[in-house]
């Protein structure tokens, strides 16, 4: 067994103060497993979980460690909804299938926090809502189109005039909006080590710092290779997300080709006074707006303003952000005075959009069936926390026999992007675009 000290982790506030990770053994030998799975984030460890639960066994092979990905690295923002897509445009694309996924994600928040009550899991999890305010007075018909339709599944959702959203936010730059209360925010490095402690003792298999280089399907059984070793399973999930290309290029072509991976950027703030902190969310709730170039916000349980943003050249380490994203800061909140950041960085979010060429348009979550009993997903589109615990049961639910007429996945075919290599370094300089339609009214 060997340690986890051979993985370098981001400068980030997570990497600081989670939990330690569990000692994870690499792959050495040939083994046979009933699943394998791809990839130790949310989606994969979830999967494990659940396929225990079920007394299915269950093999986790990573290519670094559990969290080192976008579990581990994005705000932590638990939200039950897409990040553009509303539930009538689901079901217009998928059908039935479409509402079934609609009712996974409109639980997938409570699902998360309920997960670590049942196991009691330290991640630092509040389950203080999500709310979502509109940055331009005509942006209102968006909170009201979401409350309407998420209260007519059953959420429970508010919709906010502006004084309510001045209060909930300690800030009058919004001009009302809509809440969830099941949303919240966690630590998500010490929810992932701390889904991988769960997976471990309910008997799952973990290996680290084992890079999948190939699988496939043959015989009856999949076999996975890396430079390792191999495991030959009767079921495989991919969960990889943004990364499926970035230690293996061909590992999953079709798969990961369709993902355009768009680095996002993390900043936590040096702690604040309490007698400012109270000023700003003082519900302590998750916090993230209309903008196409995202204003979001949460506390973490240090007292930092934990936020982010994007830069068409943000420099090393992320060097050109703080004094924009300071800036920002104090614009929503004036109490904060001078802003200085203690850490910043860096992941990728696996976005999929329709057309390359109107990137302002997000994309939907993508499932796709690998072949007899191979399942994976993409395209999370900068909502991943909430839905990928979810989706991890949901894999699980198919593997372990449950009809595909009853499974929150809607299925199809892979689309690759074309030009994929040039859109990703193209991505970043959509900035502009993003910037001029949100300061254009609706």
């Amino acid at each position: 067994m060997t340690s986890s000290t051979k993985v370098t982790w981001p400068p980030s506030l997570w990497a600081a103060t989670a939990p330690p990770p569990p000692l994870l053994p690499e792959l050495q030998g040939d083994l046979l497993a009933d699943v394998v799975i791809i990839g130790a984030g949310f989606t994969g460890l979830s999967t494990a979980i659940h396929l225990r639960e079920m007394g299915i066994g269950a093999t986790v092979i990573e290519a670094a460690e559990p969290g080192w990905g976008a579990s581990g690295r994005n705000n932590g923002q638990v939200i039950p909804t897409l990040s553009g897509h509303d539930p009538s445009a689901m079901v217009a694309r998928h059908g039935a299938a479409g509402d079934r996924f609609n009712h996974v994600l409109k639980d997938s928040a409570a699902y998360l926090f309920d997960l670590v009550r049942k196991y009691e899991i330290a991640a630092e999890a509040e389950q203080a809502g999500w709310v979502q305010p509109v940055h331009s007075p005509g942006r209102m018909k968006i909170a009201e189109k979401r409350v309407k339709e998420w209260g007519a599944l059953g959420a429970p959702v508010e919709l906010l005039d502006r004084p309510a959203v001045s209060a909930m936010l300690g800030s009058d730059a919004w001009y009302g909006g809509f809440w969830n209360r099941t949303g919240g925010h966690i630590n998500p490095l010490a929810l992932t080590r701390g889904l991988a402690g769960v997976a471990l003792q309910l008997g799952a298999v973990i290996y680290a710092r084992s890079p999948a280089k190939a699988f496939a399907h043959r015989n009856g059984h999949w076999r996975l290779t890396t430079a390792g070793g191999s495991i030959t399973a009767k079921a495989l999930v991919l969960a990889t997300n943004a990364y499926t290309g970035e230690f293996e290029k061909d590992l999953a072509p079709d798969i990961g080709r369709q993902v355009i991976p768009v680095l996002s950027w993390q900043m936590a703030t040096k702690p604040i006074s309490d007698n400012v902190a109270k000023t700003i969310i003082p519900g302590r709730q998750a916090m993230s707006d209309t903008h196409r170039e995202l204003y979001f916000a949460r506390w973490d349980a240090r007292n930092r303003l934990v936020t982010g943003g994007a830069a068409m050249l943000p420099g090393p380490g992320g060097a050109s952000l703080p004094k924009p994203i300071g800036g920002r800061l104090v614009k929503l909140w004036p109490q904060l005075g001078d802003v200085a950041f203690d850490y910043v960085w860096s992941g990728y979010v696996g976005m999929t959009p329709d057309r390359l060429w109107h990137p302002e348009v997000p994309g939907f979550p993508r499932f796709h069936r690998l072949g007899p009993d191979g399942y994976a997903w993409v395209g999370c589109n900068g909502r991943a926390v909430a839905l990928s615990v979810s989706l991890g049961r949901e894999l699980a639910r198919a593997i372990g026999g449950t009809p595909v007429d009853q499974l929150g996945l809607a299925f199809s075919d892979p689309k690759p992007q074309p030009m994929q290599e040039v859109v990703r370094r193209l991505a970043p300089f959509a900035l502009p675009l993003y910037r001029a339609l949100d300061a254009k009214e609706i």
